[in-house]
């Protein structure tokens, strides 16, 4: 159980949602009664700042347009033992927000996500789930299975996660990166299923499905390159090696019935391509050494940090 004295932040970045964000403040006031609830204004073009003050949070403000330095303005401003991670568009079940954070406390993990279980047609649009399963699927085959919903909003952290998880993106791809932090440094954590509802009206979506879709998509291949740099990079000069031998093939086969090599920038291309290869897996070797200090690194990083709730005694 967690304890009282334990300081837990609603986090709730918010870019023009006048109609929602209310609800949002006010259900999670009252589902976590002890909980300062923080928004965070992305320069909202309504009153966003105004009905979130009203409601009872203490609004602050971010100028850099994005969900990604909204995020990383929140987990370096903000000091408590416990973080949730909200939208501010009420469609997340701030009733769940005691369930997880029980989770978090007693199974000593570092992250519970909310996996969205839509309650209404117009909840999850057909584009979004489509884009999320692929997307999840693509995350698992790279960096090993834990999560059914990458891209849920809903989240709740440790301490010692967010003050040593350096957020880098800058937009909606923020949900990627905590993602494959938690399984670069196989950190605790846990999914539990959370009720997901429509929007309400008047209040619109910021997210394009094929413009952040493949906003993530180029999230993850970045990851993949500089946190698997030697299966990356590897993969590459294998590619090239291939092409390179597929010319060279012919070219070889004259020569031992000739003796001569009539097409010479073909030869020289071929040996360009292999030159290619070599140097890409030799990067990708190099590469692979720097990513392991800086994995080692960001661990200390987390590892200097106390558990939540003073670990296992």
């Amino acid at each position: 159980m967690s304890s009282p004295s334990m300081r837990i932040a609603v986090l709730v970045p918010c870019y023009n949602e006048e109609a929602a964000v209310a609800t949002v403040v006010r259900d999670f006031r009252q589902a976590l009664p002890a909980a300062t609830v923080y928004v965070y204004d992305n320069n909202s073009k309504d009153r966003t700042v105004e009905v979130a003050r009203a409601a009872g949070a203490e609004v602050r403000c971010e100028r850099r347009q994005g969900k990604g330095h909204v995020v990383r303005r929140m987990f370096a401003d903000i000091d408590a033992d416990i973080y949730v991670l909200v939208d501010g568009d009420a469609t997340y079940d701030a009733p769940s927000a005691p369930g997880m954070i029980e989770r978090l406390v007693a199974e000593h993990l570092d992250m519970v996500v909310g996996l969205r279980v839509d309650q209404e047609q117009a909840a999850y649009r057909m584009g979004h789930r489509t884009g999320n399963w692929m997307l999840t699927s693509f995350l698992a085959e790279v960096f090993g299975q834990a999560f059914k919903d990458i891209l849920s909003g809903y989240r709740v952290f440790s301490r010692r996660f967010v003050k040593s998880f350096p957020v880098l993106s800058d937009g909606f791809e923020i949900e990627t990166e905590l993602t494959v932090h938690a399984l670069e440094l196989a950190l605790p954590v846990a999914e539990i299923a959370t009720p997901y509802y429509a929007r309400p009206e008047g209040s619109v979506s910021k997210l394009n499905t094929w413009r952040d879709g493949f906003r993530i998509l180029g999230t993850i291949l970045k990851l993949y390159r500089s946190e698997k740099p030697l299966r990356f990079f590897t993969a590459i000069g294998i590619f090239l090696a291939l092409i390179s031998i597929g010319f060279a093939i012919p070219i070889l086969v004259t020569y031992i019935e000739t003796g001569l090599v009539p097409r010479l920038p073909t030869a020289v291309l071929s040996m360009g391509l292999m030159i290619m290869a070599l140097l890409s897996a030799s990067s990708g070797l190099v590469l692979d050494t720097v990513t392991r200090g800086r994995r080692e690194m960001k661990l200390l990083a987390y590892l200097s940090h106390a558990p939540i709730g003073g670990g296992y005694r």
